[in-house]
């Protein structure tokens, strides 16, 4: 049966994941805006929005939560979310999702 204490821990670690993820929703907002909205001539990139706002907010939730574990003292749960978050690092960087849309990379100098 669960105790007060252990529904008040489940509503801070539901609250901490929700502000990560907010938080990573704001780390991505700059480049969405660039990415669905265009750049030069109107150019659009949807892959800002189903690939970097999942991985953002994810990311962010995860981090908040293992820093909850860590904070709680929970050594193994800590080092699993430290290692997912590490998977969603790598396939961000892979697949990268903070790039902005293509004409702003490939401008040259007559930009």
């Amino acid at each position: 049966m669960e105790t007060r204490q252990d529904a008040v821990t489940g509503t801070i670690g539901c609250a901490a994941a929700l502000l990560g993820a907010i938080a990573g929703i704001a780390a991505w907002f700059p480049y969405g805006r660039r990415g669905l909205f265009g750049a030069f001539e109107g150019e659009t990139d949807p892959a800002v929005l189903w690939l970097g706002l999942p991985v953002l907010a994810l990311g962010g939730a995860t981090a908040a939560l293992a820093v909850l574990a860590l904070v709680r003292g929970r050594w193994r749960p800590a080092l699993g979310l430290l290692a997912t978050l590490g998977g969603i690092a790598a396939f961000g960087y892979a697949f990268d999702v903070l790039a902005a849309p293509q004409a702003l990379q490939d401008c040259g100098s007559p930009c």
